[in-house]
């Protein structure tokens, strides 16, 4: 069975569809020693056949012809390192935000955001005012433990991440309770009537056209799959909340398509106009960790139960499973404990993915599972919920012996086809066009993004 083959079977496809893919394979594309770039093509076939199918569903005709190129795929994997805004180049990584060696091992923190660096710096008993930060941050780990960093900076609310081999990982609690669940997992909550999509017509097909979607994600995955949704024709209106900051180069990579607001869903106001938006909502996309918007009437049993009929797509880096459901996380700090980082490095340094890959991957894994979600919704009805996790995609990549080998590429690779530009009210930007593609579907977003919370809460 392919990686494709797989894919499409964790979201509960036609089997008989996967034909309708076909690929071109590139020398030089995402190297690794892990199968990246066979997952990363699969990641966005699926996704394109996800929602060929649906286009299919909504004109009556054939599902059309989907084409995956690794040039695209490659690209598109890299985007944040490829964006330009009026020439400059895009900061991705905060200097806290590093591999650090320690006592005993290694340790990755994730420090990109002002009060992830204020808890990690806290919790290590380092003012934020003495001197060179990285200098005294690595005196002070050089001298602990990986896993009483691990330990210490997370109870205080912050992320660092022990360096673990894969047969570690294997046996941490976590390990075992991601390896015991699906890649996707997929549930039909309730029977809720069937909520049809009306007849598509146009150039170029848009099967997302007319579905409305709450994006409640930040970083890289989950934006990844709703500006996929946007290319598809969605209505997709971003929620953040006024008290946490974003980074404008991840806003400006990450939001093609979209309109972005902010709601305080804390208080009386924010939580009225969100109620509003959702009961004409079809899809409510989110990605913090498990359980953290359950107070605000967000978890899917209370969404169906004022919704019926929606689809429901969560994200988290751990899964909502096992002893690590409630912890944040980041692509880089899943490839640091799961093994990733042990199995991509040397015997001196770990490493890293050529990508990170995780959360692109998992980001068209989840716009799959939505567009799959909204055909069978309209097929059977029933509110829809699927689930997925950077560290179960990290577990299928590291599974390379199950699913078919690496095809042989005999075409050389350069990114300059699959870049684009646009002016917008951030700048001239310079980005990757999306991989996804099928025949007679978008070539491009309809729209760049605009300034990050400056849109009106309300539907298009």
């Amino acid at each position: 069975m392919t990686r494709t083959d797989f894919a499409w079977a964790a979201l509960g496809g036609d089997p008989a569809l996967v034909s309708r893919i076909s690929a071109v394979a590139r020398e030089g594309v995402l190297p690794a020693r892990l199968p990246v770039r066979g997952t990363a093509r699969a990641c966005v076939a699926v996704c394109a056949l996800a929602g060929a199918e649906l286009t299919a569903g909504r004109t009556g005709g054939k599902v059309p012809e989907v084409r995956v190129d690794d040039g695209a795929v490659a690209t598109a994997f890299h985007s944040e390192r490829h964006l330009r805004v009026d020439g400059r180049e895009p900061v991705n990584f905060a200097p806290l935000s590093r591999f650090w060696r320690t006592a005993d091992g290694w340790v990755r923190t994730h420090a990109n955001y002002p009060h992830h660096q204020k808890r990690l710096l806290g919790a290590l008993g380092v003012p934020e005012g003495r001197g060179s930060l990285t200098e005294v941050v690595a005196e002070v780990l050089a001298e602990r433990s990986a896993i009483e960093v691990e330990e210490t900076v997370y109870a205080a609310g912050g992320l660092a991440i022990a360096l673990r081999t894969p047969g570690r990982w294997a046996a941490h609690p976590q390990g075992r309770a991601i390896a015991a669940h699906p890649l996707v997992t997929r549930e039909r909550l309730d029977t809720a009537p069937v909520r049809p999509l009306v007849p598509l017509a146009g150039d170029p097909l848009l099967p997302a056209a007319g579905v409305r979607v709450l994006d409640l994600t930040r970083v890289i995955a989950g934006p990844v799959a709703t500006r996929t949704l946007a290319l598809l024709g969605a209505d997709v209106l971003r929620i953040d909340s006024p008290r946490l900051p974003e980074i404008d180069d991840q806003h400006a990579d990450l939001d093609f398509g979209k309109r972005s607001a902010t709601l305080d869903l804390s208080a009386r106001g924010g939580r009225s106009a969100f109620e509003e938006l959702l009961a004409e909502a079809d899809v409510v996309v989110t990605g913090y960790r498990p359980g953290a918007l359950d107070r605000f009437g967000l978890s899917p049993g209370a969404l169906a139960e004022r919704r019926p009929g929606l689809v429901v797509a969560q994200l988290s880096a751990w899964g909502a499973y096992g002893p690590w459901s409630g912890r944040r996380g980041f692509d880089s700090l899943v490839q640091v404990a799961t093994g990733i980082a042990e199995i991509e490095g040397s015997a001196e340094r770990p490493g890293a993915l050529p990508a990170q890959a995780l959360d692109h991957g998992t980001g068209y894994l989840l716009a799959a599972a939505v567009l799959r979600s909204l055909t069978e919704q309209a097929r059977e009805g029933g509110t829809r919920l699927v689930r997925l996790a950077l560290a179960r995609t990290a577990a299928w990549l590291m599974d390379g012996s199950a699913h078919g080998d690496e095809e042989p590429a005999d075409t050389s690779y350069e990114p300059g086809p699959w870049l684009a530009e646009t002016d917008s009210d951030l700048g001239r930007l310079r980005y990757a066009r999306s991989p996804v593609s099928f025949a007679g579907g978008p070539f491009d977003w309809a729209r760049p993004p605009g300034r990050w919370g400056t849109d009106r809460a309300r539907w298009a």
